[in-house]
């Protein structure tokens, strides 16, 4: 599968417009995450650098091809002394397939507090994709076989303490295999590829029988504190509702020395299947 810093690598067509690659997947669909890691790359690159994103909001509006490249269309909506937005439309087949936007910060002096990580096992402690799979549970073999360059650690549920009153719960460790640039920007655009993994899983933990058709809708994120994605993140996700074909999922990311540093809101399809 390609390397991270491959699919983020995008193209200059023109001043403002963007090209991303098409990358080696099984997925029938462009995968989610991809498609706003590379918008926010060519956000990125239309903002000098004293300027660090801050949150993002982003739409699905239709399923890209994964043989097809990207366009990316940057409009710069604002840039204000200290903050600036950027609206970006990423276009395949002359059709918009994904809308977002995209605020920046020059950062200020401010209030400052944080909901305290969640005590779970270490990431060492737990088993990787390759031994889940190998112990027969083939539901973990999406990782093993489509994001092999990712480490995933799932904490098991008689590990977990969950609020009272939580719906739906769920943990899981992540990091990249292979060392990645220094670059703090790219770990952020980084992050933004990997939000969209396993969020939407959270809403499926207390319907593991239940057969559905999934995809994101949108999609928001803000960043919160510095970090790399090549060293441990613990992605605490739950599902507080679902109804009508929709889950709303959300997520708190935290380092290994436990300092949150973004949290993500996800609304995804998850309708039964239909008839066919």
């Amino acid at each position: 599968m390609a390397k991270i810093e491959d699919i983020l690598e995008l193209e200059r067509i023109e001043e403002n417009i963007f090209r991303g690659i098409a990358t080696e997947t099984l997925l029938p669909r462009t995968f989610g995450g991809q498609v706003a890691g590379q918008a926010l790359v060519s956000a990125v690159r239309t903002v000098v650098p004293e300027f660090q994103v801050h949150s993002l909001h982003g739409y699905f509006l239709r399923p890209g091809d994964p043989t097809r490249g990207i366009v990316y269309q940057v409009d710069r909506i604002r840039d204000g002394r200290s903050f600036c937005t950027r609206r970006v439309t990423a276009v395949q087949g002359g059709r918009a397939i994904f809308t977002m936007s995209a605020s920046f910060h020059d950062d200020d002096r401010g209030l400052e507090h944080q909901d305290e990580m969640p005590t779970v096992p270490e990431p060492e402690e737990l088993p990787d994709a390759k031994t889940l799979v190998e112990q027969g549970r083939e539901e973990f073999a999406w990782a093993l076989h489509e994001w092999s360059n990712w480490d995933f650690r799932f904490v098991p549920p008689e590990h977990m303490v969950a609020d009272r009153g939580v719906a739906a719960h769920q943990r899981v460790w992540f990091r990249s295999r292979a060392t990645l640039p220094d670059d703090p920007v790219f770990h952020v655009c980084t992050l933004a590829y990997m939000s969209d993994m396993t969020l939407l899983g959270s809403a499926h933990v207390i319907h593991p029988e239940e057969k559905t058709q999934d995809a994101s809708l949108d999609h928001a994120m803000w960043f919160l504190r510095p970090f790399r994605a090549d060293d441990w993140l613990l992605y605490d996700q739950t599902s507080p509702s679902a109804g009508f074909g929709r889950a709303l999922t959300q997520g708190r990311i935290y380092d290994s020395r436990g300092n949150m540093v973004a949290a993500v809101v996800q609304e995804g399809l998850t309708r039964y299947l239909r008839d066919s």
